[in-house]
C-alpha cells in the first residue's frame, strides 16, 4: 500500500512558478513509476508529467513541455513538480499518483493505483 500526500499549491499570477510535491508512505516507492495529472473544473482529468522509478525517464504532455519538470527524490521518499511560467489555463487541481506495478511508467489515469488528495493551483491573468 501507498499514500501520498501532495502540497505547494497555491494562488499566484501568470508568470509565475510554483513548486509541487508529493511525499509517499509505504512500500517500495522507490520502485514505482508517478504520475502528476490535473483537473479543472468541469473538465475531465489529464496527464501532465511522469517520471520513472529511478528519475532516468519523464514524460510531459505538449502544453507543459518547457514549463513544467518532473524530478524525484526517492531517499525523500518525494516527486516535485517545479511549474514555470504558469498561464491561467494551468488552473486545477493537481493529483500525483503512483503505479501498483514496479518499474513501468503509465501515462493513462487509469493505469495508476495510489493517488493523493490534490493541491488546487490557481493562476490569474
Amino acid at each position: 500500500q501507498v499514500q501520498l500526500v501532495e502540497s505547494g499549491g497555491g494562488a499566484v499570477q501568470a508568470g509565475d512558478s510554483l513548486r509541487l510535491s508529493c511525499v509517499a508512505s509505504g512500500r517500495a516507492f522507490s520502485d514505482r513509476g508517478v504520475g502528476w495529472f490535473r483537473q479543472a473544473p468541469g473538465k475531465e482529468r489529464e496527464f501532465v508529467a511522469a517520471i520513472s522509478w529511478d528519475g532516468s525517464i519523464v514524460y510531459y504532455t505538449d502544453s507543459v513541455k518547457g514549463r513544467f519538470t518532473i524530478f524525484r527524490d526517492n531517499a525523500k521518499k518525494t516527486v516535485y513538480l517545479q511549474m514555470n511560467s504558469l498561464k491561467p489555463e494551468d488552473t486545477a487541481v493537481y493529483y500525483c499518483a503512483a503505479d501498483y506495478y514496479f518499474r513501468r511508467l503509465p501515462v493513462l489515469a487509469g493505469d495508476y493505483d495510489y493517488w493523493g488528495q490534490g493541491t488546487q493551483v490557481t493562476v490569474s491573468s
